[in-house]
């Protein structure tokens, strides 16, 4: 049994899996606050929960947005109910959270937007008898069963056209092309949200962007306690003994900084928390008249360490099937810095909502599958007057646009806003907008790989069998039955792995809260009377 008060953990990345983990480690665990190390390759911490000034252009950046759902992510608000908030400190970051959506309240009147501009009656969600049964037979078929089958294997045309994928798969960034298990995963821990995904009013969403509202106050609490945070120190590898199956030790720790190559030695009451993979690595920026790279060779550090590690153990995973297939699980983002309200204003005219209330919009016409997202404003807590920032994406980044005829992986990011203008159909104010707005876009390779096809063994567990002293975090490990893509799991993973090794007989399930009669029941209701 480790002896918290004797053991250092070592945390390999800085994104939430690891500051999560930290947390736990002192809080539950009883890590003192110094024996806790976080070493991260980049110069800052949170992963993909970012939000920062754009190193392309001027203006604002976030690469992804981040919805959460208060039934649904128990470990994230248990993580948040311990760290103050940056505003302030007598409220927890989970009160701060839970009362701005007291105060702003999601109720989308334009989900889905058609051409002409037209909002649609997403309440309708377009499904025949087939569709429903095609449902509920994905939902109540055992993972084993499905294997690596496809989501456009599993249902037909008419489902991928309707209303309700269109609204789904927007939400959470589904191809068509990705894993019915992954989506079976989705359909039964969100069933819930059946009856409001065309509002999205179950949504809840932070005061600010991700980064100043939960990074940057969870980071001044394992600052308080002490804890040893290294930043451009990438680990590239690790020693691992086996004494026998069921007993595995990592000793090592192989890393890179600007001094040159050194090594970490572990002890017998230290341990390892290693975040695997990235679906934000090696994600390239570009402004108002340039366009992003796409970078095809895994320059970051989170992939080549998985892929180091898994040749040392078959039950390590197989990174290959993630990383290696860009066409399939890129996508680009963009963020619009505003000066002046001459787009907001009329985006709000337009939709019905003010900014923080209409969650996520679509173009279900838009040969890119155009999504934004109007936040409250402001975003960044630096932000200046009379300055305002909109987020939005892009599915299908190949295909030539409605309006600016190149694909959106082509386009700098003033072609992007054109286009986007002309779906809401504000190309009379163009010139005036496009004056005021600056424009950041973000091409991210791996940014859905977490969806591809997969089979058994191609995500490791979090604590492997006979895993003595580390533990693997992040969206890459395997959890039965939750999802990934989400806050939540990336959360359950760090309690997980700190409580398998420091205190096993307390660990908490997961919540499966599309098993439970009432959510079943309602989900039941929504799918067979909705039109």
């Amino acid at each position: 049994m480790i002896d918290p008060q004797q053991s250092h953990a070592w945390l390999v990345g800085g994104g939430i899996s690891s500051l999560a983990a930290a947390v736990f480690l002192i809080r539950d665990a009883g890590v003192p606050g110094p024996h806790v190390h976080v070493l991260e390759e980049s110069t800052i911490a949170g992963g993909a929960l970012d939000g920062a000034m754009s190193p392309a252009q001027r203006g604002y950046v976030t690469r992804g947005g981040r919805m959460f759902e208060e039934e649904a992510y128990d470990t994230l608000w248990n993580l948040l109910e311990t760290i103050p908030s940056l505003d302030d400190p007598a409220l927890s970051v989970r009160e701060e959270i839970l009362s701005f959506n007291e105060q702003v309240k999601t109720e989308s009147r334009a989900r889905l937007v058609a051409r002409g501009p037209n909002i649609v009656n997403a309440r309708a969600f377009g499904f025949d008898l087939q569709d429903r049964v095609a449902m509920m037979r994905l939902m109540t078929t055992p993972e084993q069963l499905l294997g690596t089958r496809r989501i456009d294997e599993i249902f037909s045309a008419h489902f991928l056209a309707s209303n309700f994928w269109q609204m789904w798969r927007t939400t959470f960034a589904f191809q068509n092309w990705h894993s019915a298990v992954e989506l079976r995963r989705y359909f039964l821990r969100f069933a819930r949200e059946f009856s409001h995904l065309n509002t999205l009013s179950g949504v809840r969403r932070t005061r600010y962007n991700q980064y100043d509202s939960m990074v940057r106050p969870i980071q001044r609490w394992l600052e308080a306690q002490g804890v040893d945070v290294r930043f451009g120190a990438r680990v590239v590898d690790i020693d691992l003994t086996q004494i026998e199956p069921a007993y595995r030790r990592i000793t090592r720790l192989h890393i890179e900084t600007a001094a040159g190559p050194a090594a970490i030695e572990l002890d017998d009451q230290d341990t390892a928390f290693i975040t695997i993979g990235s679906i934000t690595a090696d994600a390239c920026y570009a402004g108002n008249d340039s366009v992003p790279d796409l970078v095809r060779d895994r320059r970051g550090g989170s992939w080549r360490l998985w892929e180091t590690l898994a040749m040392k153990s078959g039950d390590f995973g197989r990174p290959s099937v993630y990383f290696g297939n860009i066409e399939e699980n890129k996508w680009e983002s963009f963020t619009l810095t505003m000066h002046g309200d001459a787009l907001l204003r009329r985006i709000v005219a337009f939709s019905g909502n003010e900014p923080g209330t209409g969650a996520l919009m679509s173009f279900v016409d838009s040969a890119w599958l155009l999504s934004i997202v109007v936040p409250c404003q402001p975003h960044f807590l630096d932000m200046p007057p009379d300055t305002f920032t909109l987020w939005g994406y892009g599915l299908h980044i190949d295909m030539p646009g409605d309006f600016v005829k190149k694909p959106m992986s082509q386009c700098t990011g003033h072609e992007i806003l054109s286009e986007l203008v002309h779906h809401l159909g504000f190309e009379a104010a163009l010139d005036e907008i496009r004056a005021n707005t600056d424009v950041t876009t973000a091409m991210l390779p791996y940014a859905s790989s977490l969806f591809s096809c997969r089979a058994l063994g191609d995500r490791p567990l979090v604590v492997p069998e006979g895993a003595r002293n580390f533990a693997f975090l992040g969206q890459f490990t395997e959890m039965p039955v939750d999802v990934v893509f989400t806050v939540e799991y990336s959360v359950q993973g760090a309690m997980h792995a700190v409580y398998t090794l420091y205190r096993p007989d307390d660990l908490p399930p997961v919540r499966h809260t599309g098993l439970e009669p009432g959510v079943a029941w309602n989900a039941l209701q929504t799918l067979f009377l909705r039109r």
